[in-house]
């Protein structure tokens, strides 16, 4: 048995922070052999001596490991595993889900707003097209000929300025579990309204009812120089103003939605084909001529601020209408400050044929981006 010297009492050495690490590192690292070297380094008087003594027997324990072998724990840096942190994105940016390595964003404009991503809710209530109200909305050229057969002209006195509003909402009915596929309603309904028309009574001019049915699916497709496919939408639009008589006008349609994105900007596709209807209950034959076969739509969200152009017509025509609005960030609560600029035919569907200029300042809930409201 090896006898290790016995030191007086007067002479033992302090407990210091160094032969404390030194016990607590025989006990954790060594086996037999270790440990005693590291009590025979505790066993050293002189501090230089002791301390000389810890670094031998601590380089025992952290050798360099072969080639092709792993390193022991206490040679290696302590590291992390990569979790994804969700990147707060500037205002008007796509959200993006940031991981070292990969900037590939897992959501976009087009996916939040169509709740298209796998763990969206599998049915809500979203906002559809801009819910709004322009509490002055001036035409350079009002329409009073649909009503001239009603009203005699000496009667028929239609303000310039007037209140719009429009509601608009989608539901989705059913969806896949990866949410890729879907089937939506839905619904939206704009008002003209003479508010500041005292003569007849502040009534409404025009009221316009538009629901749809449709079905959804994500291509989620690279199309190169930053541009990706989103969106496709394939439906039923029925569009009328519920009148009866000289002032009713209505058409039906198939549709067809192409979203793509870049970024902040939303380009929306819209082609579509006009359901044939009997020459007898046509109320609107020619309503192709002046609002042709298809619209592009554009969105450029920029630090909470939204910029939309709508363009449509008929190129055998040279017919067809531009819509142009600003959306602000909210103001109030969810309001935000919205104005809308329009040129050409079709500004309603009572307007179908009639060319004017027009311009409106109101307030908004959302554009054409807007996340759901509601979820389950």
């Amino acid at each position: 048995m090896k006898m290790v010297p016995r030191i007086p009492a007067g002479s033992r050495p302090p407990l210091t922070l160094a032969s404390l690490l030194g016990l607590g590192l025989a006990t954790l690292f060594t086996g037999e052999g270790l440990a005693g070297d590291f009590a025979s380094c505790a066993a050293i008087p002189g501090d230089q001596e002791r301390l000389a003594c810890y670094d031998r027997a601590a380089a025992l324990v952290a050798k360099p490991t072969a080639p092709g072998t792993l390193a022991t724990a206490a040679s290696q840096p302590m590291t992390l595993p990569a979790t994804p942190v969700t990147a707060r994105p500037q205002d008007g940016a796509s959200p993006e889900l940031a991981v070292p390595g990969d900037e590939k964003p897992v959501s976009s404009l087009l996916t939040t707003a169509w709740a298209l991503s796998p763990d969206s809710a599998r049915y809500g209530i979203n906002l559809y097209r801009p819910n709004y109200i322009l509490f002055a909305r001036w035409s350079d050229n009002p329409n009073e000929h649909p009503f001239t057969p009603l009203f005699p002209p000496e009667d028929l006195t239609i303000d310039d300025v007037e209140a719009r509003f429009q509601l608009s909402f989608k539901f989705r009915l059913w969806a896949t579990d990866d949410r890729r596929f879907g089937v939506w309603a839905a619904y939206t309904q704009q008002n003209q309204w003479q508010l500041y028309n005292d003569d007849k009574s502040k009534p409404f001019r025009e009221t316009n009812y538009e629901p749809e049915l449709m079905v959804s699916y994500n291509p989620d497709l690279d199309l190169g120089g930053g541009f990706h496919w989103r969106l496709f939408n394939f439906g039923l639009n029925h569009q009328s103003n519920g009148r009866t008589d000289v002032l009713s006008r209505s058409w039906d349609r198939v549709i067809a939605t192409f979203g793509f994105e870049r970024d902040n900007l939303v380009l929306l596709v819209r082609p579509w084909i006009r359901i044939a209807e009997n020459d007898e209950d046509d109320d609107n034959p020619d309503i192709e001529d002046y609002l042709g076969y298809g619209d592009i739509t554009g969105i450029y969200k920029w630090r909470g601020h939204s910029f939309t152009l709508m363009g449509r017509g008929n190129p055998s025509t040279g017919k067809g209408a531009a819509l142009l609005s600003w959306t602000s960030p909210p103001f109030l609560g969810p309001l935000r400050g919205y104005i809308q600029g329009f040129s050409g035919y079709g500004d309603s569907m009572i307007d179908y044929n009639w060319y004017q200029n027009a311009v409106g300042i109101g307030v908004a809930l959302n554009d054409l981006l807007d996340q759901p409201i509601q979820g389950f």
